[in-house]
């Protein structure tokens, strides 16, 4: 290369720098005063919009803030947000968290927010669902704002009901293990059918049969089997619908993702999703059925319905305050912000669960098939089990279990007893 043409390019590039810079200079002239910074899933970014559809663009404005997002993964997420919270301090004023972690020694790093609602308190605070605030309560405070949540509902391919000559969804637990065990055919399609599918990988569903008959793993008072034949119930319904064909034979092996295709494929008749999932399951690209697949409140038993609500399962996150952050205050106006009536709509309307109850009855939902179910089901929901130090091993263990009664490897009483003497040590612990 040339002198000159060397010259001509530093010149060249030293102009388009200096350019930069004055460009950016200018811009920070313009900038907020301040950044809140946000650790979260991508999800919770998105449901807030961006441009013209930005949920807090009116918030930005008046409090002279910007939003910087740092997001992770559902786990790297939690790991992150621990680490954080344990430093000295932190860059990060709000982070998300989900309502199965929270146990008193993570409680103990973030703001409790009791003085925070009541100085300054969030619209219609008891609109959002009680069961998950209970979620972000620990040992009597509040540590987090629910945010987001999936709540678990029945899902049923009407043209499959319709073809076997069923009229209507079960009302009770007991109607479901027969349609399902009547829906345990091959269709008109030639389609192999089983009656209910489900991942056996999940304490969702073994937990959701044992509270159909007033039952629960463990529950908020951290009670572990605090009715155990309620459990052995639930269990053995579940294993006589293995034996019969109406779970599959594969069930051992069964995901969460292949719930959603088996039911799209019409190689099942019943599944347990969250009503979230709604919108795929009808998806006109990938379901044989769009339009077909209907959700209604999973079932309690007969000798409960209309005596006590049925407790569905429901997994929530919610906006916490690391207590080794700084400018708390603005981070308590960014919950307050994104917990407002108007935001929680719009985050609903770009497909965020909405944690108010209220939300589900405005006319922009209307659109939303299952909104009036989900309403009402939420109304009683809670998590699967309360958070504690050795959650995820008492988990497993009630799975392996689980696993054994339904496959008939184990009889279900001493299963339910194996539960108890396994998981009370991780509990005391």
């Amino acid at each position: 290369m040339s002198d000159k043409l060397l010259n001509l390019t530093r010149r060249s590039f030293l102009g388009t720098a200096m350019g930069g810079a004055a460009a950016l200079a200018a811009g920070q002239s313009f900038a907020a005063s301040k950044t809140l910074n946000v650790l979260s899933h991508k999800v919770h970014q998105t449901v807030l919009g961006t441009g013209d559809g930005d949920l807090l663009k009116d918030w930005k404005s008046a409090n002279d803030a910007d939003v910087s997002w740092t997001t992770f993964d559902s786990n790297p997420l939690q790991d992150r947000l621990f680490r954080e919270a344990s430093l000295s301090s932190t860059d990060f004023n709000v982070g998300y968290m989900v309502d199965n972690r929270p146990t008193k020694q993570i409680a103990a790093m973030f703001e409790p927010l009791d003085a925070y609602l009541q100085k300054d308190a969030i619209e219609d605070f008891e609109d959002i669902a009680p069961g998950l605030v209970q979620g972000m309560t620990v040992d009597g405070k509040l540590i987090g704002i629910p945010v987001r949540h999936a709540t678990q509902g029945l899902f049923y391919n009407e043209a499959l009901l319709e073809e076997q000559g069923i009229s209507a969804p079960p009302t009770t637990l007991e109607e479901l293990a027969e349609q399902a065990q009547k829906l345990t055919f091959t269709s008109k399609a030639g389609t192999p059918v089983a009656g209910m599918v489900l991942a056996s990988d999940l304490a969702v569903f073994p937990v959701m049969f044992a509270r159909a008959f007033g039952g629960d793993f463990i529950n908020a008072k951290f009670e572990l089997l605090p009715n155990p034949e309620a459990m052995e119930k639930g269990l053995s319904v579940l294993r006589k619908m293995f034996e019969n064909g109406a779970l599959p034979r594969s069930y051992a092996t069964t995901k969460n993702d292949d719930q959603v295709t088996w039911l799209q494929q019409g190689r099942a008749a019943f599944t347990v999703l969250p009503f979230a999932r709604f919108a795929q399951l009808n998806n006109k690209e990938q379901s044989k059925f769009p339009g077909k697949i209907k959700a209604i409140e999973f079932p309690i038993s007969a000798d409960l319905k209309g005596k006590m609500p049925m407790s569905s399962i429901v997994e929530a996150w919610g906006m916490v305050i690391p207590a080794n952050s700084k400018d708390k205050d603005l981070s308590w106006k960014f919950i307050k912000e994104v917990s407002s009536k108007s935001a929680t709509l719009g985050m609903a309307k770009n497909g965020n669960g909405p944690v108010r109850v209220s939300t589900y009855a405005d006319p922009a939902m209307s659109s939303n098939p299952v909104a009036a179910v989900e309403a009402a089901v939420l109304k009683n929901a809670r998590g699967a089990f309360p958070p504690f130090p050795e959650a995820a091993r008492a988990q497993s263990i009630f799975l392996e279990e689980v696993q054994l009664a339904v496959l008939g490897r184990k009889e279900v009483k001493e299963a339910v007893t194996s539960i108890a003497t396994r998981v009370k040590p991780l509990l005391q612990a």
